[in-house]
């Protein structure tokens, strides 16, 4: 067990100063779990501000420790408030996030914040990010991407102690992640997140013979590490890779434990079925919590799927994913 705050710190609590004002939640276009709430309206409670996008794997792997927090220290006089700002134009979707939040149980306040106002109003630049303000509405913490989850939590155990709150459990909490909301092995991952669509894409091997915006046959071209490749008629779209008939494939040589794709089908209530390979093998005990035990498994839904999880040593692999039926949309790899 962590031992308490006075002595995880050497003498006292570090000042933390003040950035600004909490930022207007006024542009939201919807909320969940909550009526609107404003920043007049929360004083007197500390606040916790998450931005995040359902997909985005590093918000996934700091969902425990936010979820943690909400639920710890509500009672003493934290809220805890999610601004979910899209990514993809999928993530728009309010039944999409809606069912994002359900699955991921996020049940503190949700403000959706589809026209970045809330996102602008803050300045905001990062998924996931986090602000917390004291209880006369000032900024006195913020942290950008995965981590520094204690020095987060001891903030906000400061600022309930500034506003007066006694008998804090000055324990840190503690987490079980599952499936997606894993750390990452950080020490493996030599792959970046990588787009598919043209729009931002990066490594893709068959650039030269591209066909933007237009279906196009593409052969099987080799991938050097962090190189991806198409196979079979793909339509190398803005915003994603999209396959136009069954049979296409995508490859991409990585070096990590895990291999995510964001991916969707491209109407809605429709279902495409793939399976998975690395290095021309079955991935056996590699597979993802989205692969069955056939090495298959079926896209249902516009988020992201874990296909491999490797539990051994990490080497440069060749990953592929063929879809047995046409109609997905493939956006982005990301590696943990």
């Amino acid at each position: 067990m962590i031992r308490s705050l006075a002595h995880r710190l050497a003498g006292e609590a570090p000042v933390l100063p003040v950035e600004g004002r909490l930022g207007s939640f006024q542009g939201a276009t919807r909320w969940l779990n909550s009526e609107p709430l404003t920043p007049e309206g929360l004083r007197g409670r500390v606040v916790l501000v998450d931005f995040w996008t359902y997909t985005c794997v590093n918000w996934l792997r700091t969902a425990p420790y936010v979820r943690a927090w909400a639920a710890k220290y509500r009672a003493a006089g934290l809220t805890v408030i999610g601004v979910h700002t899209p990514e993809f134009g999928f993530e728009h979707d309010l039944d999409n996030v809606a069912a994002a939040a359900r699955w991921f149980t996020v049940e503190y306040p949700i403000a959706v914040d589809n026209d970045y106002a809330v996102w602008h109003a803050f300045a905001n630049q990062f998924w996931p990010a986090i602000y917390l303000a004291d209880v006369e509405g000032r900024i006195r913490f913020h942290h950008f991407g995965e981590g520094e989850y204690a020095a987060t939590e001891m903030a906000v155990q400061q600022l309930l102690m500034e506003a007066g709150v006694e008998g804090i459990d000055q324990d840190l909490v503690m987490v079980e992640p599952r499936e997606l909301e894993v750390a990452a092995d950080w020490g493996a991952v030599q792959s970046p997140e990588t787009y598919l669509g043209y729009g931002q894409a990066t490594g893709f091997a068959s650039a030269a013979d591209a066909a933007p915006g237009v279906p196009h046959l593409y052969g099987s071209a080799p991938v050097r590490l962090n190189q991806w490749g198409l196979s079979g008629n793909w339509t190398f779209a803005r915003h994603a890779a999209v396959a136009n008939d069954a049979g296409g494939r995508i490859a991409f040589r990585f070096h990590a434990r895990d291999v995510n794709l964001v991916m969707g089908p491209a109407s809605r209530g429709a279902a495409v079925r793939f399976r998975v390979s690395l290095d021309g093998q079955p991935p056996g005990g590699a597979r993802g919590t989205d692969v069955d035990p056939a090495d298959g498994g079926t896209v249902r839904d516009q988020r992201t799927y874990q296909l491999i999880r490797q539990d051994g040593p990490i080497a440069d692999r060749l990953f592929e994913i063929e879809f047995l039926d046409a109609g997905v949309e493939a956006y982005c790899f990301t590696f943990g």
